[in-house]
């Protein structure tokens, strides 16, 4: 074999395995993160704003607004459960709380995606920010990996020390996902994070412990939650200042009862109901006070 044909081998079966990949959209495992991650050759400019989602629910613009954040999305699938995608999970819990919002009525909503796209971590509390939202509610599944019998719902709120070191890790994950994915993710510095922190402390920390607390009451007998529900940590979709902020963990995408669970409509159905139930008398205290 002569040396240009040799060398043209070594450059043309390497492009003709990529352009393969993309053509398939193949996920490559990446274990240590309990997900897969699909490979694209070619990334959109992710410099222009994203256009605002329409409001649902109440016309008067008085009345309170809710901001649901169904998890990844587009190339980012989230968390892979077996042939569960946390990307589709987040987005039928997503549209579930809307409907159950609407139909319960007295506040409106809006979903920073209502299909398959990608959003940075940045843009989705950003939608919220820049529509006066009161209200954001960020939702995702976990993977725990080979522990397939960890189970079970959770609520984080942010924190600059996370509860435990399963939040740190679940943190570190939903952080990176932006790197991971071929976004443009420039991380605030330490003291802009505790500047940020120190801003949402007072008041959202009281209403988003608050709003904590009435969702475990309202989902007690109907919602399977982990034996320790209330967590924290750093995340970046909940450091919005002056906007109280959870992230909704479902479950466990890698756990069969909870993917279960997690791709049934019924359950989805019962979610979106007991969520809708909390926002609105979350909304009905605030105006009390």
């Amino acid at each position: 074999m002569s040396l240009r044909s040799l060398v043209g081998i070594v450059i043309l079966v390497p492009m003709m395995l990529f352009a393969g990949l993309f053509a398939l959209g193949a996920n490559l495992p990446i274990p240590e993160l309990g997900r897969d991650y699909v490979l694209r050759l070619i990334l959109p400019d992710y410099g222009a704003e994203v256009d605002l989602p329409q409001i649902y629910g109440a016309s008067d613009e008085t009345r309170p607004l809710v901001v649901v954040d169904p998890g990844h999305g587009g190339r980012d699938p989230g968390a892979v459960g077996e042939g569960v995608l946390e990307k589709e999970v987040t987005l039928g819990l997503a549209l579930a709380l809307r409907d159950a919002l609407v139909r319960q009525g007295g506040v409106r909503v809006a979903l920073t995606r209502e299909d398959d796209r990608l959003l940075s971590l940045e843009e989705r509390p950003g939608i919220a920010q820049r529509l006066n939202a009161d209200l954001f509610v960020s939702i995702h599944a976990d993977s725990a990996g080979e522990f397939s019998e960890v189970s079970g719902a959770s609520i984080y709120t942010l924190s600059t020390e996370a509860s435990s070191r399963a939040a740190a890790r679940f943190a570190q994950r939903e952080n990176s996902a932006d790197e991971l994915n071929g976004l443009s993710f420039e991380g605030q510095s330490d003291e802009v994070n505790a500047i940020l922190f120190e801003l949402s402390q007072r008041r959202v920390q009281d209403e988003t412990a608050g709003l904590t607390s009435l969702i475990l009451r309202e989902g007690a007998e109907r919602i399977d939650f982990h034996i320790q529900p209330r967590r924290s940590a750093n995340l970046v979709v909940l450091r919005t200042p002056d906007l109280p902020s959870i992230l909704f963990e479902a479950g466990f995408v890698t756990n069969s009862e909870d993917a279960a669970r997690l791709t049934s409509e019924e359950w989805q159905t019962e979610f979106g109901e007991v969520m809708a139930r909390a926002v609105r008398v979350h909304f009905a205290r605030q105006s009390t006070n």
